[in-house]
């Protein structure tokens, strides 16, 4: 059976009181309530609750009910990941980097971050070595040099855990990668979340080094040369559940507002650097200095690196990073230094 069900994210949007407006279309709150949390199948509904439904968010059947495995973000604790690009649990996630510039160091952070959440985390070995790999191996639960072996360690875990599996893009380019998520199906196995590196760094200039992803990470060299951690470019990367309203609205209105800054941000840099900021006008020079703080507030001490750099990592709730984001959009962190933000947890106001 095709595997459908309503677009609670729409419905969230266009009907802030739902229960209310449910029940003034002759609803039952409670079979609405038990449809958008998936305790009553979309298929076993009736067609006039799912008209009525529809009526109210003045929208289509086709926008109210959506195909496909329904979208669910995967929190990372790291600012600039949850606001910008979220992670989508059960898809493919994509890390473009050169060389030394963190990919590597993200994913053995991830794989930190996952093995507390009660995840279970599997690393597919490639056969090239690089400079991080060591660090993957520590960070991994298990740990696969072929596909065999890979797959017989998520079997292992899949039972008791959601599994996140980390690979090479050799992988992806042998077709491996592609065969195993089909075996992994076969067997009934729950969607694996999938991160990619490129361990060589020669795909950082190609348009689509991974193929289709649910969300893209592109690092950028320029915050690595600044000490800016996890050098993630804040403009460029994305993710899908920024489309069809797979996000709160709150949160897809602050990081709309997020990426505008950082956008025009970008743009301004290269002239505050060759003329200098009191050359900007006003107006201008404001948005410069609240982009630069939210630079600032978007770099994160990891956890793995805490024995190098002294500093203490913290998981930040997205709750917390959207507060804080809007606090610097407002205009209310403009009295903050930029160096109390930079590589830090929360804003502190």
């Amino acid at each position: 059976m095709e595997d459908i069900h309503l677009n609670v994210s729409l419905l969230r949007a266009k009907i802030p009181n739902l229960t209310v407006a449910a029940r003034s279309a002759g609803l039952r709150p409670a079979t609405v309530s038990n449809l958008c949390t998936g305790k009553i199948p979309v298929g076993r509904a009736e067609v006039r609750t799912l008209a009525a439904l529809a009526e109210l968010a003045g929208c289509t059947m086709d926008e109210l009910i959506l195909r496909g495995r329904p979208l669910g973000m995967l929190e990372t604790g790291i600012k600039v990941i949850d606001l910008l690009a979220p992670l989508v649990q059960g898809g493919s996630i994509g890390l473009v980097a050169r060389q030394n510039v963190g990919q590597l160091a993200l994913l053995a952070e991830l794989f930190y971050r996952f093995n507390t959440s009660d995840y279970a985390t599997v690393f597919w070995k490639p056969e090239a070595y690089a400079k991080g790999i060591d660090e993957l191996l520590q960070e991994a639960e298990a740990v696969g040099s072929t596909s065999a072996e890979v797959y017989e360690r998520i079997l292992q875990c899949a039972n008791s855990k959601e599994v996140v599996l980390g690979a090479d893009r050799a992988m992806v380019l042998s077709g491996e990668i592609f065969d195993l998520e089909e075996k992994l199906k076969s067997a009934g196995i729950r969607p694996v979340t999938t991160i990619l590196v490129d361990v060589s760094g020669d795909a950082a200039d190609e348009e689509l080094p991974f193929g289709p992803l649910d969300t893209f990470l592109r690092f950028d060299a320029e915050l690595t040369t600044r000490g800016l951690f996890p050098a993630i470019d804040p403009v460029v990367s994305t993710s899908v559940m920024l489309e069809g309203a797979q996000l709160e609205p709150l949160h897809l209105s602050i990081q709309q507002e997020a990426r505008k800054l950082m956008r025009r941000y970008r743009e301004l840099r290269p002239l505050v650097l060759f003329r200098g900021e009191e050359k900007l006008p006003g107006s201008e020079r404001t948005l410069f200095k609240r982009g630069e703080r939210l630079e600032a507030y978007l770099s994160q001490p990891f956890f793995i690196a805490e024995p190098f750099t002294k500093k203490k990592a913290e998981w930040i709730p997205l709750r917390d990073t959207l507060q804080d984001v809007r606090t610097i959009l407002d205009g209310r962190a403009d009295h903050v230094p930029v160096e109390k933000i930079r590589f830090a947890g929360r804003l502190d106001v």
